[in-house]
């Protein structure tokens, strides 16, 4: 049963895989075990299996503990091999394991940074399509938006972060 050897060896290094990224997560928050295991709601010997990889938490634990340690718990899935990673890179990276921000700053720093991309994706495609016409030619000032509509761009996404920040739910 070789097969099931090798599912074994799978399942014993994303156990280790995610118990070690919490305790290093614990240990950059200045948290002990004990406490850790007090804010998540889990008893102190379980958190102790969990970081030294004897133990593979279930989705909802990983949560509760991603709550406690004030990191995203899509971060603590993907370790855990519960989720495939999505998008990497990074600045999502750092913003997802960002402990002095919110998940719903979190959020809308990612869908800021994501519509940045996004329209310099486009901008590039429509210069590509106008120095692929025949007979066009591409000045600089068709590459790029100037610096007032960057601007613009920027002001209202600030104004749309700030009124979602001073926003008394969050």
């Amino acid at each position: 049963m070789p097969q099931d050897e090798n599912l074994a060896a799978v399942v014993s290094s994303a156990a280790q895989d995610i118990g070690g990224f919490i305790r290093s997560q614990r240990e950059a928050a200045h948290v002990s075990v004990r406490q850790l295991a007090e804010k998540a709601g889990v008893s102190n010997p379980y958190l102790s299996q969990i970081e030294r990889g004897l133990r593979k938490p279930s989705a909802d634990v990983l949560s509760q503990i991603a709550k406690a340690l004030r990191v995203s718990a899509e971060v603590l899935y993907i370790r855990a091999g519960i989720l495939e990673p999505t998008e990497t890179g990074e600045v999502r990276d750092a913003v997802i394991t960002d402990a002095a921000i919110s998940e719903r700053q979190k959020q809308i720093l990612l869908d800021i940074y994501t519509s940045f991309c996004q329209q310099n994706e486009a901008a590039a495609i429509e210069a590509a399509k106008a120095a692929a016409a025949p007979g066009n030619t591409v000045s600089e000032a068709d590459e790029e938006p100037t610096t007032e509509q960057d601007y613009g761009g920027f002001q209202r996404r600030l104004q749309l972060t700030q009124s979602l920040t001073t926003d008394p739910e969050s």
